[in-house]
């Protein structure tokens, strides 16, 4: 028996496609009906979160934050078998799941933190990547269910929390890349060039490709030998502002990257490669 708490687009379509495997899945949810919804494909709903997990060996979780996961652990633990897994997906601090895994071992139980870069249809069709790290008997125990649920499942070894960690860092560079995006769409705008010539220009031309490449580049530690200088990387950068403060255009990204171009070029670097601006991230 499975149990699994938090039913919003991710937990729903896990739990389908859970059911769709064979297993005998209970639910809830703290908004009740989208744990009932879940009866028509075979799930029993519970309106309480103690009553859910009883008699079950696992229990997924997919809510929203650190605090949310120990409020509804808190209040599911008198349900709680003794020796029951608790495989927690939701993306938290790092903190927050070195700090749990600690707790629960305690109290008798396993926690493991699976974060996942998944949207619900990768959760419904069981592909997509998951997340683990810690101690790793209990990764191998737990790694044949997890492979079910998902595409890949990728070991960060024996570190508490490191998951939870590389969660983060690819969900940062999510919100970046669509930030930068925003702004790209907007200098169209501003250009008056229409959205499809944009999308046909990356069908055509994807910069994504050169991303090992720019991460080892701006990692390497040297930029005397630039493919990019950031003297000309900021003048481009200061032709996309101005494009957009004439059309009336704004920009939520680029005028904060010019700033820290600025500086960068006043400490003397304008004449290295343009990624000398990450420097102080390694």
């Amino acid at each position: 028996m499975i149990a699994f708490l938090g039913m919003g687009l991710l937990g729903s379509n896990f739990v389908r496609a859970l059911i769709n495997k064979g297993n005998s899945v209970q639910v809830w949810n703290r908004t009740t009906s989208k744990a009932t919804a879940l009866e028509a494909y075979g799930a029993k709903a519970f309106a309480g979160v103690t009553a859910a997990v009883k008699g079950a060996s696992r229990i997924h979780i997919t809510l929203k934050d650190d605090h949310t996961v120990d409020e509804v652990l808190a209040a599911a633990a008198p349900g709680l078998q003794p020796g029951a897994v608790i495989i927690d997906h939701t993306t938290t601090s790092a903190d927050g799941a070195v700090q749990r895994t600690k707790d629960w071992k305690a109290r008798g139980f396993t926690y493991l933190h699976a974060p996942v870069f998944m949207g619900p249809q990768n959760a419904l069709e069981s592909t997509g990547y998951m997340l683990v790290s810690g101690d790793q008997e209990v990764v191998a125990t737990y790694l044949p269910v997890l492979k079910e649920m998902t595409g890949q499942v990728v070991n960060f070894g024996d570190v508490e929390g490191k998951a939870a960690g590389m969660k983060l860092i690819g969900n940062s560079f999510l919100v970046g890349l669509t930030a930068g995006l925003a702004d790209t769409l907007s200098l169209a705008k501003a250009l008056n060039i229409p959205l499809s010539d944009v999308t046909g220009l990356f069908g055509e031309w994807n910069p994504g490709n050169g991303l090992a490449a720019r991460v080892k580049r701006m990692t390497s530690g040297t930029y005397d030998n630039p493919s990019w200088e950031l003297n000309m990387a900021r003048k481009d950068t200061q032709l996309f502002i101005d494009a957009a403060n004439k059309a009336g255009v704004p920009l939520a990204v680029l005028p904060a990257i010019a700033k820290e171009m600025d500086q960068w070029i006043a400490k003397g670097h304008g004449q290295e490669d343009w990624t000398v601006i990450g420097k102080n991230s390694i």
